[in-house]
């Protein structure tokens, strides 16, 4: 069921200005949260949950948007989906998703892959994630 979204993101914002926060049913393995990664992993992990969606103080972990993250060689890969598959802040946060995994010591490089399979619904958000949306004025 939608949500109201805030309505004080001004009109010229980079944020993405529709987000549908639809119930649904999350695969058993979402969300992903770093949950068990160790070494650079486990570091990237930690610098992905400073990144938080443009349109609230939600990191992306929290928000389920993170679907693996995979090191080897000094190569990050991060495979993540957004809440609205034509949001224009798509490249902003791809970007600071990238440069957040650039962070961890033991990455040279990160590449962050899109992906909309399965289709993110308001299951895949952690239970800190909704704790951090309902003091942000959502219900979920």
């Amino acid at each position: 069921m939608p949500t109201n979204m805030p309505t004080d993101t001004p009109a010229d914002s980079e944020a993405c200005a529709y987000t549908s926060y639809e119930a649904g049913e999350a695969p058993e393995e979402y969300p992903k949260t770093g949950e068990g990664a160790t070494g650079v992993e486990a570091d990237v992990w930690a610098a992905l949950y400073e990144v938080e969606d443009p349109e609230m103080p939600v990191s992306v972990v929290d928000l389920g948007l993170l679907y693996d993250v995979t090191v080897a060689d000094g190569r990050c890969t991060v495979e993540m989906t957004l809440t609205y598959s034509g949001c224009p802040a798509r490249d902003m946060l791809t970007n600071d998703v990238r440069c957040a995994a650039e962070t961890a010591p033991g990455v040279d490089e990160a590449e962050v892959r899109l992906r909309y399979s399965p289709e993110w619904t308001v299951a895949m958000v952690t239970d800190a994630g909704r704790e951090a949306l309902r003091e942000f004025g959502l219900s979920v």
